[in-house]
């Protein structure tokens, strides 16, 4: 029976996790800014816990909601990245972070993921999975990882076979398709997809880039933003949607044209704070790829590299993950997986492969949950 899958605790999905990175609420988003920078060039995971009181986590923030912030007031920065991190935190409950306790069963991680959840903190055991932070020692009082999306996602396929009377059936069929998703043209201003790459954020997905026609183009992820730095905000501020999914094809170091097309517009729209902090970061990321170029040459390493996604997205600069109406949900559910995204694109071919919608993650385990009723 499935039902019996429900026994395990949610500690048995996180075995292997790292402790997750914190800041108090009191950090300067500077400071954040710089944290996730170090993070992402470990090749972890792009995002860090904002903890309060006691080491309670109240948030969950990565770089694209640093970029969303420094947009607010692009004629601003320094005194944005001075600002407290709690300053960053969404106002209207979206992107919850809840604590759950280790012992907890599967399904009330899965309850509390349906019931609004966005991310799961789950506490470590103290002295126990040497291996989860990476280098010796074992975990300490009050460290703690996350459960996603994709963990209780990844868990149900790998007991697809119990769910043999839904797992061959259609995205349309079991009512997956969403036609309600985020999407912007391409020559629209980035600027003004901020709010959606807000929502993007919270929902766990990321803002399709759809011509006049309906056909998809690209999109703009959380995760695709974590590849660059604080600079982005100025090619969000500056560019088109269009010039702006350039720009993060070059993993936030583009060639010298685009960066005269942000340095000009920042000059015309009279941002000139945000120009001398583009130059700044420049300056400084080339320093640091210089004085590591003779050792990335002798080992043959790549200096530019994307970080792990995590939750938040796939890993590199590919084409949107896509399927049809008539793919079934285990397979959209293998291929997320393996882009490591929590959403697909949905192309209606009969429609000249017109987007028709999105399938999500959080709707894919409303499934799981409706067949353990």
């Amino acid at each position: 029976m499935a039902v019996s899958l429900l026994v395990n605790e949610v500690s048995d999905l996180c075995i292997g996790k790292p402790a997750v990175r914190s800041l108090p609420l009191s950090a300067a988003a500077g400071d954040l800014a710089a944290a996730l920078r170090r993070v992402s060039r470990s090749g972890a995971v792009a995002c860090v816990a904002v903890t309060g009181p006691a080491r309670a986590v109240v948030g969950r923030v990565g770089l694209a909601d640093v970029l969303c912030f420094l947009c607010d007031a692009p004629a601003r920065p320094a005194a944005a990245l001075a600002k407290p991190v709690s300053a960053l935190l969404p106002k209207d409950g979206a992107g919850e972070v809840r604590r759950v306790d280790r012992r907890a069963s599967v399904l009330e991680a899965l309850d509390a993921v349906l019931s609004g959840a966005q991310v799961l903190a789950v506490p470590l055991r103290p002295g126990g999975r040497k291996k989860q932070l990476g280098s010796g020692g074992g975990a300490a009082a009050g460290d703690f990882c996350w459960l996603t999306q994709e963990d209780l996602v990844r868990y149900f396929l790998n007991s697809i076979g119990l769910f043999y009377h839904v797992a061959a059936r259609s995205v349309s069929s079991l009512g997956l398709v969403r036609t309600n998703f985020l999407s912007v043209r391409p020559h629209e201003a980035a600027l003004s997809a901020v709010p959606l790459i807000r929502r993007a954020i919270a929902t766990e997905t990321a803002v399709a880039v759809v011509t006049e026609e309906g056909h998809l183009v690209g999109e703009i992820s959380p995760a695709l933003l974590a590849a660059c730095d604080e600079t982005a905000a100025a090619a969000i501020a500056t560019l088109s949607v269009a010039d702006l999914m350039a720009y993060i094809d070059y993993f936030g170091s583009p060639p010298e044209h685009i960066l005269r097309a942000i340095k000009a517009g920042l000059k015309d729209k009279g941002l000139d704070a945000m120009l001398e902090l583009m130059e700044d970061e420049t300056l400084s990321s080339f320093s640091i790829s210089s004085s590591s170029s003779s050792s990335d040459e002798e080992t043959g390493r790549a200096q530019l590299r994307r970080p792990s996604s995590g939750s938040y997205g796939r890993r590199s600069a590919e084409e949107p993950v896509v399927c049809s109406p008539t793919s079934s949900l285990v397979a959209v559910m293998v291929q997320a997986l393996a882009h490591r995204v929590s959403y697909v694109w949905v192309l209606d071919e009969d429609e000249d492969c017109h987007l028709a919608g999105i399938v999500k993650f959080a709707d894919v385990l409303r499934v799981f949950r409706e067949q353990l009723q």
